[in-house]
């Protein structure tokens, strides 16, 4: 199969593809030391591909603080946009294939049909603007690629809604959830087996993708099911986003329609919360 890199190894994504190569066996991957893999510095890049030579690319290196982005909006260009496109030129003068994450966020949300890759993205987030830039970047830099758009991302790994829920379902009696905004949880654990299975079978269906588990809920159902499967009792509220006021608006309805996933990659997705309920047992 050959070397595959991994760019953002550190975070949530990259710590989750470390746990299912080990169970699978593959030991082909290389997680960069973040010194090491800087997607900014062309210099870098290009040193560690003429190091491995590598078949694959897996970018989940990106800059996700939503609300921070509004202000600092030529920091997460810079990596969400032009770091993906040091990494697609890469791909393209090593013969790699890309592996690119991205989100829901491209999105305005102002829908109610689940939605497909051939559906319009226009974006009301910087976050969701500078990601769609580097979908972008990507499909301009290179041919051979998978751009995999995600969402509401989870695991026993890093900071996520899981681990909050559960902390403040510990220290509270009552919480206030919002209701209005509607998706479908990803376990990462089950994104890295998909994005593991596009490299295991050498899949050459290359494009726009949208993965997350089955099923649809919102904020407040998300947390509900937490605290009843993980025993946890609080009560939980529900508000309106309204009532929540943040500085990035976000999309309130992000449902993704699998079908292509399913049939172009080969993939079984597992519904929301039963994947829910296997992350609660790791934790």
């Amino acid at each position: 199969m050959g070397n595959v890199l991994v760019f953002g190894a550190s975070g949530q994504l990259g710590q989750c593809l470390r746990h299912v190569a080990a169970e699978r066996g593959n030991d082909d991957l290389v997680f960069l030391p973040e010194a090491e893999a800087n997607i900014l510095d062309t210099d870098a890049v290009k040193a560690v591909f003429a190091h491995y030579q590598p078949t694959y690319c897996i970018n989940c290196a990106a800059y996700t603080a939503v609300d921070k982005a509004e202000d600092e909006v030529e920091i997460a260009r810079k990596v969400n946009r032009d770091g993906a496109a040091n990494l697609a030129q890469a791909c393209t003068e090593y013969g790699a294939t890309l592996i690119h994450i991205s989100t829901d966020f491209v999105f305005a949300g102002t829908g109610n049909q689940p939605l497909s890759e051939t559906d319009e993205a226009a974006p009301i987030s910087v976050y969701g603007l500078t990601k769609l830039e580097g979908e972008q970047a990507v499909a301009e830099h290179t041919s051979q690629y998978f751009t995999l758009r995600t969402g509401w991302l989870y695991s026993e790994y890093a900071n996520n809604f899981v681990k909050t829920m559960l902390r403040l379902g510990r220290e509270r009696d009552e919480l206030r959830v919002i209701w209005d905004q509607v998706g479908t949880p990803t376990y990462a654990i089950d994104l890295a087996g998909c994005i593991l299975t596009i490299i295991e079978t050498q899949n050459q269906q290359y494009g726009l993708y949208h993965y997350s588990n089955e099923g649809v809920t919102s904020w407040y159902d998300f947390a509900t099911a937490i605290f009843e499967l993980s025993n946890t009792h609080v009560r939980t509220v529900p508000i309106r986003t309204a009532e929540y006021p943040t500085k990035a608006t976000r999309p309130a309805f992000s449902v993704m329609d699998k079908t292509k996933a399913k049939t172009n990659l080969g993939v079984y997705i597992p519904h929301w919360r039963e994947s829910l309920k296997v992350c609660l047992a790791r934790l």
